[in-house]
């Protein structure tokens, strides 16, 4: 049985009653801390969950395994994202967290496995914000993620996840019924100051939309 201590992982409850909770995903070489300053900069009174990759790649913590650059394992991301959705829900048991209004941060792999969670295990995520992230899969089966919202930060000179990766996500997750908004950055892989501001005021027009239409 899945329980909240499946993954290492670092809570901060909500500094407010009505706060979100941000599911904080990191990228290759990031751990469980990596990412609480960004989730506070997006929304000083959500509460944080902040869980470590269990891959191990050279000695860095990843959320699933790849063969090379942009080419991933497949099977083992399956697995790892079923793997994670369990733990998002055990952990909000445990901590009496409300998932109604859970919204995933992740940046690059652990955007990448976001993007994965929304498109296997719908209804666990509300919301995500999706940092330098690209295509994870190509799924078998469609989703209805109507209810969804996601944010994409990209970079026009990425060259890691390049612009059609962001597009092509873009396309995916909107064919599926998401509210997708694309922001485009000129820098490569990372997280500049008009991405983060872009962010956070998206992701307040969220938390008021969530508020307001909360789900059953």
């Amino acid at each position: 049985m899945t329980s909240s201590d499946d993954f290492l992982h670092h809570f901060e409850p909500a500094r407010r009653p009505d706060a979100p909770t941000l599911l904080l995903l990191h990228g290759t070489g990031g751990d469980e801390r990596n990412l609480l300053e960004l989730g506070r900069a997006l929304d000083a009174d959500a509460a944080l969950l902040s869980p470590r990759g269990k891959v191990s790649e050279g000695g860095m913590p990843r959320w699933f395994r790849r063969s090379a650059e942009g080419i991933f394992d497949t099977e083992d991301l399956i697995v790892r994202t079923h793997e994670l959705a369990d733990f998002t829900r055990a952990a909000s048991d445990h901590y009496d967290l409300d998932t109604a209004g859970l919204i995933a941060v992740g940046f690059s792999n652990g955007a990448n496995i976001a993007a994965a969670m929304l498109l296997l295990r719908p209804g666990i995520l509300r919301a995500a914000v999706l940092l330098a992230p690209m295509v994870p899969l190509d799924p078998t089966t469609t989703v209805d993620l109507s209810e969804v919202a996601v944010f994409i930060g990209a970079g026009r000179n990425d060259p890691i996840a390049p612009v059609e990766q962001a597009e092509a996500l873009a396309e995916m997750l909107t064919d599926r019924g998401a509210a997708v908004e694309l922001h485009w950055h000129g820098g490569g892989h990372g997280i500049d100051a008009t991405t983060l501001n872009a962010a956070s005021a998206w992701l307040g027009k969220v938390r008021t939309a969530i508020a307001a239409d909360p789900l059953p």
